[in-house]
């Protein structure tokens, strides 16, 4: 057997398949609650959502200094087009510096396919979002499940799965994990803070962004081992 290039590093190997159904399951399933009680307007979990968001709407009207920071990390740092750049520049570095046209489509169809989910998700629940009457920031399009919590969950997710697919060293790939946690619990409650988004929102947006990154990750595995035993 010839040794790989020293331009494509190995490629670990695919999990087996039980470890990966399990997330798969404890992803979709509370996801597929959270829509079905969102969806009925279930009391104690509209209670609940309003109860916080009240609470944290409050604060962030005492506080202009400390949402002025969320606010430009929500629609700055945070925001989906930046992660979708940032996708953008993962999807060039691996068609064009590793040669790997296949993975890199993959990739951009697994962000294009979610983004489609979440749109159609919001029109079919049409969940309203928070009003106040002193608002101290604006958004579009129904609410649940978050676009911002959920596109932050994939892109993190799938880089995560690329460095460690790739064999990324120890080092960074701890700091991309800290990175990534911070910045997908971080989108989050910046989203609270601004009262855009009601509680079971970003809760149901970052269910279905893990669900989207494992169900792609795995198909993906599973499509190159079949495609290696053929």
């Amino acid at each position: 057997m010839h040794p790989a290039p020293p331009d494509s590093p190995p490629e670990a190997p695919p999990p087996a398949q039980g470890r990966r159904t399990a997330p798969l399951l404890l992803t979709l399933l509370p996801f597929a609650l959270l829509l079905a009680l969102v969806a009925a307007h279930w009391n104690p979990l509209m209670d609940l959502d309003a109860d916080i968001s009240r609470s944290l709407h409050r604060e962030a009207v005492a506080e202009p200094d400390l949402t002025h920071a969320n606010r430009v990390l929500s629609d700055w740092v945070w925001d989906p087009w930046t992660m979708r750049a940032l996708i953008a520049v993962v999807v060039v570095v691996l068609a064009w510096r590793l040669r790997d046209a296949v993975l890199a489509g993959w990739i951009a169809a697994t962000c294009l396919l979610g983004t489609l989910l979440q749109q159609a998700l919001k029109a079919l629940v049409g969940r309203p979002r928070p009003v106040w009457p002193d608002p101290v920031d604006s958004a579009h399009y129904a609410a649940f499940p978050s676009g911002h919590a959920m596109t932050a969950t994939v892109v993190c997710g799938l880089l995560l799965w690329l460095l460690r697919r790739h064999g990324a060293g120890r080092a960074l790939w701890r700091t991309v994990l800290v990175v990534s946690l911070v910045s997908v619990v971080g989108v989050g409650l910046t989203r609270l803070w601004l009262g855009v988004h009601w509680p079971s929102d970003v809760a149901g947006g970052w269910l279905l962004g893990a669900f989207t990154v494992l169900l792609s990750t795995t198909a993906y595995e599973r499509w190159r081992a079949a495609g290696r035993r053929t």
